[in-house]
């Protein structure tokens, strides 16, 4: 399913509110919500010395490229994915068919903690999506309305 960049102002704040929630009770850096093509469409608490654009992207052809993996397992896709490093990680996981969530973290958190966040973030991001995108939604008028950047 694609994703509709056209979504309602309350839809957008939902998705700020639930991605600052996670930033929150996660101890995370930032977050990102992204297209499974690599485009940032939300973002929450991103240092200026990320490149979220870079992540975005590199990160949804690595979530990608593991799909053949879980499919050797028995998997459609693994739902969610870590890049651990020495003092940053990732943890990248499936929200729905068209959208992924990073969370960007260090060693203040567990891998485990975000984990947990990341799991009910993405539950309460694809309802909102879904609602966002269903039959009949309007925009409230507002066409093109990015989650991201607001305008």
């Amino acid at each position: 399913m694609a994703f509709r960049h056209s979504i309602a102002d309350g839809d957008v704040a939902r998705i700020q509110g639930v991605l600052e929630r996670l930033m929150a009770d996660a101890g995370c850096a930032a977050v990102l919500l992204i297209a499974r093509g690599g485009e940032t469409l939300a973002a929450a608490g991103a240092p200026q010395a990320l490149d979220t654009t870079a992540v975005a992207a590199l990160a949804a052809s690595g979530f990608g490229s593991t799909a053949p993996m879980a499919q050797l397992l028995g998997e459609r896709e693994f739902s969610a994915v870590i890049h651990e490093g020495a003092r940053q990680s990732l943890h990248v996981s499936a929200v729905d068919e068209a959208t992924i969530l990073i969370a960007v973290f260090d060693e203040r958190t567990t891998v485990g903690m975000v984990r947990v966040f990341a799991r009910e973030a993405a539950r309460k991001l694809s309802a909102i999506l879904d609602e966002a995108r269903g039959p009949g939604r309007s925009s409230g008028g507002r066409h093109g309305r990015s989650a991201r950047h607001g305008t």
